[in-house]
């Protein structure tokens, strides 16, 4: 099913997560949501409060970046509880999107690798180092969980250049392909 992605104004967005149980209702089917969810809106990524809900889960698939980015070792996968626990020294900039902030794309400083300990859909426990631009995409993800989105780490002379556009969002006229709520 296709679930409605929450944009930019939501109080979701801005609201930390909680830990997701063993027992949460539903879970390998919100994952396989999230992931439809996803691809229908040409995303990489998909965090569970893009899509109302304020726990610590997010989907990324990055397989269609490969061929951009060949230092993409693993595509798909869900991500459950995760916690970075290292980030490195070294810094990347990127330009970033995000489907919750439809038609925006900005300049983001970011550590080059994070190492993250999470679950993965069959509750086995994970610690990973991902580096690149995976390691992007877990970060932006990651952000959505602490609720930040990725114009909070622009610079505050482009968060001001766009606050114009930030305000179309919220006020609904942003244009987008995608169910919003």
């Amino acid at each position: 099913m296709i679930l409605p992605i929450y944009l930019y104004g939501q109080p979701i967005l801005r609201k930390p997560t909680e830990d997701v149980g063993r027992d949460y209702p539903e879970l390998d089917t919100l994952i396989e949501n999230m992931f439809q969810t996803m691809y229908q809106s040409d995303g990489v990524g998909l965090a569970a409060p893009q899509v109302g809900l304020p726990i610590r889960l997010f989907v990324i698939d990055a397989s269609p970046m490969r061929e951009d980015f060949p230092d993409i070792e693993c595509a798909k996968r869900a991500f459950i509880n995760p916690r970075i626990v290292e980030v490195s020294d070294e810094t990347v900039a990127y330009e970033e999107g995000c489907l919750s902030v439809p038609g925006i794309h900005e300049r983001v400083i970011r550590p080059k690798s994070v190492t993250v300990r999470y679950f993965d859909r069959e509750w086995e426990e994970h610690t990973e180092t991902f580096d690149g631009f995976f390691a992007r995409i877990v970060q932006h993800e990651y952000d959505h969980l602490e609720g930040h989105v990725f114009t909070d780490r622009v610079s505050p002379i482009r968060r001001q250049m766009i606050s114009g556009k930030l305000q179309k969002i919220v006020k609904g006229k942003a244009n987008c392909s995608y169910k919003t709520k």
